[in-house]
């Protein structure tokens, strides 16, 4: 199983959980797993098409999936992914 890191401002809609490991041969395969086990977490991971929402960032390993394979980018039971929903907002 992969182990998937979950931000704070994703931790709610994940039980609470710091980071949980998901089975999946693919990027793409983890997330939905990850969907499955929290629903709650598909609005704010994928868009209604399926697709990941553009301001989500995925990272296996610290590499950013865009530069990758995306979604299918394969995984192994040592590999960690990190979500890292983009933050907007503050004053000037």
């Amino acid at each position: 199983m992969s182990t998937v890191r979950i931000p704070p401002v994703l931790r709610a809609n994940a039980g609470g959980s710091k980071q949980v490991d998901v089975s999946g041969r693919t990027v793409g395969e983890v997330l939905e797993a990850l969907v499955g086990r929290f629903p709650s977490l598909s609005g704010q991971l994928f868009t209604p098409e399926g697709e990941l929402n553009r301001f989500v960032n995925v990272y296996l390993n610290d590499q950013d999936i865009r530069y990758l394979q995306e979604r299918s980018t394969p995984v192994d039971d040592r590999d960690t992914l990190i979500i890292l929903p983009a933050m907007a907002g503050g004053t000037l």
